[in-house]
């Protein structure tokens, strides 16, 4: 199985290198197109802000490579977001790959309660899940968050995660997936997560 790390400026990518250890899957970190093309799986993984990180895949032709990819591709906390249509943060243009949108979360006071954090750092649950990349999972499961943007609801949520409001949590059009938690950092929930997309996607 050839698997490859998207290499750019915006990549947890250690943290991913590691976590497919523990599961007995080894991956390439690189920017090479033609790499990255032939490969079985392709990660993108992401930590940061939008508006540069999009700056870079511009300018490195990471952009076009990664919309026209046909094999299984992961898309990892600001790496879901970049392949959603637009961001607020920094009024971002994203690459398209689904039509929902990524919004800024607003501190919310709610009744008898304390006001709502932004950003979401910690441990959330994830439902109504709909697709092979949660195979084995039960429903309420909790993932690691670590974000102050969120992929609204649409078409493609194939997760729902809960923190101000309902929000999408998991995305997947066609061969496309995407996920605003980190399973690097998801325990045994997310080292499940890895295997499916590894082996039964």
């Amino acid at each position: 199985m050839n698997v490859v790390i998207i290499k750019y400026n915006a990549g947890n990518i250690q943290s991913v290198l590691y976590a497919l250890e523990r599961i007995g899957a080894t991956a390439t970190v690189t920017d090479d197109h033609d790499t990255i093309r032939s490969a079985d799986k392709v990660i993108f993984p992401g930590v940061g802000e939008a508006s540069s990180a999009m700056r870079y895949l511009r300018a490195h032709g990471l952009d076009n490579v990664l919309k026209e990819l046909r094999q299984p591709v992961l898309g990892v906390c600001l790496g879901m977001q970049l392949m959603c249509s637009y961001s607020e943060e920094n009024d971002t243009e994203c690459l398209g790959i689904f039509e929902e949108k990524v919004l800024s979360f607003k501190p919310t006071k709610m009744a008898n309660s304390p006001t709502i954090k932004v950003p979401q750092i910690g441990w959330n649950t994830i439902h109504d899940l709909k697709s092979p990349l949660f195979s084995g999972l039960s429903n309420d499961s909790y993932c690691y968050f670590v974000h102050g943007y969120y992929a609204n609801l649409g078409a493609h949520t194939i997760a729902t995660t809960d923190y101000v409001q309902p929000y999408s949590s998991g995305l997947q059009k066609e061969n496309f997936y995407g996920v605003q938690f980190h399973p690097e950092k998801s325990a045994t929930i997310g080292e499940q997560i890895l295997r499916n997309f590894i082996d039964v996607i």
